[in-house]
């Protein structure tokens, strides 16, 4: 007669053990939400998913550019409208001065305000800036990053609107000739700024348009990222009830095994 049945319960105890270490990572997974936590789940899965991050963060941060981007061609634009409409009151003074019917001394006050105009056209120039960056007192490109990838950006050109810059440099108004003279060189200064104005709307769209597409694409990667490693709850609730019943029935069997061996044991002894 046999009493004990150790095969059967060796079977059951390393069944047991294999299963309670596939709970524990069944209730990792359940309580992160992740099918992928660390390498051991999946190399190759986390690789990918690791690479798909790096994209993502780097379109969210090629978005944060753009806006920088957006905002410093807000501020070109009020500062270009600025100095439009000093270049249209000079030009006011200008067709004024030509006027036969005014004396020097009328003339005089003209050129003083004609001198307030032009230090407000440098002014703007000089001190418009964008996070310590001048935006209208240069030509040099602004570079805007708008993707995650080398290469993948947008050359802005700035603009000079100074008086030297814009050909209006020592503008008087002091003789019918002189004013008649400053009327053309205005009227191209307008027609330039009228030209960067519309510049900075054009720059201002397509950075819109690349803005919508890197926010297409980070979606698109984040859905990739959460389809590989996403858990998948209710799979893995019926992975972990199914192992929960089978733990459940070999520790039934080891105490049932014992149980039986105990009861022998107390005949045998009487």
């Amino acid at each position: 007669m046999k009493i004990h049945n150790q095969p059967a319960i060796a079977f059951s105890i390393n069944r047991y053990e294999r299963n309670a270490t596939k709970m524990e990572k069944t209730i990792d997974k359940l309580a992160t939400g992740l099918n992928i936590r660390k390498a051991s789940d999946n190399a190759a899965g986390l690789a990918v998913s690791e690479t798909l991050r790096a994209q993502v963060r780097g379109l969210s941060q090629a978005q944060r550019n753009m806006q920088d981007g957006l905002s410093a061609l807000q501020v070109a634009s009020e500062g270009l409208n600025n100095v439009n409409g000093l270049l249209q009151r000079a030009r006011e003074l200008a067709v004024m001065s030509t006027n036969g019917t005014l004396t020097d001394t009328d003339r005089q006050a003209s050129q003083l305000e004609l001198d307030q105009l032009m230090e407000g056209i440098n002014d703007t120039a000089h001190k418009l800036e964008f996070n310590t960056k001048k935006i209208l007192g240069e030509n040099a490109p602004l570079i805007l990053m708008i993707g995650a990838n080398p290469g993948q950006q947008i050359s802005i050109d700035l603009m000079d609107t100074s008086t030297s810059a814009l050909g209006i440099d020592n503008a008087n108004l002091l003789t019918s000739g002189a004013s008649s003279n400053l009327i053309t060189k205005l009227d191209k200064a307008i027609l330039e700024t009228t030209s960067n104005l519309t510049k900075v709307g054009s720059y201002y769209k397509a950075i819109e348009h690349h803005m919508k597409n890197a926010l297409v694409k980070e979606n698109n990667l984040t859905s990739s990222i959460s389809k590989l490693t996403d858990l998948d709850t209710a799979k893995e609730m019926m992975q972990f009830v199914s192992l929960d019943i089978r733990q459940k029935g070999d520790q039934l069997l080891v105490v049932k095994v014992n149980q039986n061996t105990t009861d022998v044991l107390n005949i045998v002894s009487k």
